[in-house]
């Protein structure tokens, strides 16, 4: 097969899987990795903006009669459903993106988001239109859960089949780091706000700005996208014929259970890690070890870069390590580095900083988990494969922890980090069991290729 097989393509894929060839990257894969992530920080900051925003939503979308808690409670209930919706929307995403290809579902994806984003920007208050302001709001949340969901599995096979073969992963850590990109670009943008406009100005019509800016930048992006060129392993499928020939979800249950199961595992490690580390911990260091909330903000700040960076690095160390040794180590070390940051950084302020900033860095071993999902599925359900895997276990594993872990700290004070160390020992476990694996197809290979070494063809009479 050479690479004009593959629509001009340097990567030459194996029976439609991922690319095997290997090469440096060229300029035209630098710039699919920049839009990509690009796009992909920008649909993160308009899905995370509204939890921001949520005391001005709440007063200006629900009933002014009804007591503060409740009004509370509906608005982060709105949020939530932007999480219960990812399965379904990844999956239906992923369906055609297998079927039709994985540009035009990207591409649809971000449009999706950018519009319902803006339309939040514009959606007119209770007082206006009544009970069709939370209606509506709930209706746009709903646009972006669907949308969010099969942006990040469709980001991910995108750029995997984009690479050569030995940048995969950091192709993939790239593409992460775009999207944790994208929480700390919300959180900058309403430090800002709040730090030029009073509390009455943002609940009034500041908080809008966000939305309408977030909504119309989305709207540019659909037209960076348009920039891209399709996968080079979809175009040949397509070339030959040889897409998914049935319901591509039926496949992916019936025939790839165990990639399945991997895939969530490493998902709730991912989900749990992120959700904890970076969303959860200044509020818990607030109210369990009295860290004033500036504090533990700007700590979040400088962990998040150190996140997104980590995404990069760990992404260029899953390609020379192989997945196994990578999460086997890796989660080790997280697992040592939240210990430290929970039991010594939180109580001693001289270590809060560089503590919380080393665990943000090692939280990036995340970026290694698209890695282990890209390769755990064929080509023709890639899309669907691991999207059903990630947005069902991160709805149930990244919806229930907040509650878990809420439940628990008045019982266990370190609760949190229980959790979190119980998850890292799962990732080295898995790692563990990668790694055996890892071991034995290479014994395979090299018996293989010694066997045909070897081998002697008979001689013809």
């Amino acid at each position: 097969m050479t690479s004009m097989d593959i629509g001009n393509s340097q990567n030459e894929s194996s029976e439609f899987g991922l690319p095997v060839s290997n090469h440096p990257l060229t300029a035209g894969d630098y710039k699919t990795l920049a839009l990509a992530a690009l796009g992909g920080a920008l649909e993160f900051y308009d899905f995370v903006i509204f939890v921001f925003f949520a005391q001005a939503l709440g007063q200006l979308f629900f009933p002014p009669e009804i007591p503060d808690w409740l009004r509370q409670f509906q608005t982060f209930g709105v949020f939530a459903v932007g999480y219960f919706v990812r399965p379904l929307g990844g999956i239906f995403i992923a369906h055609f993106g297998d079927l039709l290809g994985r540009k035009r579902m990207f591409t649809v994806s971000i449009l999706m988001m950018a519009a319902a984003t803006l339309g939040m920007g514009l959606l007119p208050a209770y007082s206006e239109i009544g009970a069709w302001a939370p209606f509506a709001l709930i209706l746009l949340r709903i646009v972006q859960g669907a949308a969010v969901g099969g942006e990040v599995p469709g980001a991910w096979v995108f750029v995997s089949e984009h690479a050569p073969a030995n940048r995969i992963g950091f192709a993939c850590g790239t593409l992460t780091a775009g999207l944790t990109a994208g929480i700390l670009l919300g959180s900058t943008v309403a430090t800002t706000l709040n730090s030029y406009f009073t509390p009455a100005e943002i609940s009034t019509w500041a908080w809008r700005l966000p939305f309408v800016l977030g909504g119309i930048v989305g709207l540019c992006s659909v037209y960076l996208r348009q920039l891209l060129e399709e996968t080079p392993i979809f175009k040949e499928m397509q070339a030959r014929k040889a897409l998914a020939a049935e319901l591509p979800l039926k496949a992916v249950i019936r025939d790839h259970g165990r990639a399945v199961i991997v895939s969530m595992l490493l998902t709730w490690l991912l989900s749990a890690a992120i959700v904890v580390i970076i969303l959860m911990t200044p509020s818990l260091l607030q109210k369990m070890q009295g860290v004033p909330m500036a504090t533990a903000l700007r700590a979040n700040n400088v962990a998040t870069l150190g996140l997104t960076i980590g995404c990069i690095i760990a992404g260029a160390i899953i390609d020379r390590l192989g997945a196994g040794r990578f999460f086997a180590f890796g989660s080790l070390l997280l697992g040592v580095s939240t210990w430290l940051f929970y039991t010594k950084g939180a109580t001693e302020p001289s270590l809060l900083l560089p503590l919380y900033a080393l665990t943000g860095l090692l939280v990036g071993i995340v970026g290694g988990v698209p890695y282990v999902m890209v390769r755990a599925f064929p080509a023709a359900i890639r899309f669907t494969g691991l999207s059903f895997s990630y947005n069902v276990s991160y709805a149930i594993f990244g919806g229930l922890t907040p509650m878990f872990v809420s439940l628990l700290v008045p019982w266990a004070p370190l609760a949190h980090l229980y959790y979190l160390l119980a998850l890292c020992a799962l990732g080295c476990a898995v790692g563990l069991a990668m790694w055996r694996g890892e071991q034995r197809e290479s014994k395979a290979s090299l018996f293989a290729r010694l066997k045909d070494l070897l081998h002697i063809s008979p001689i013809s009479p």
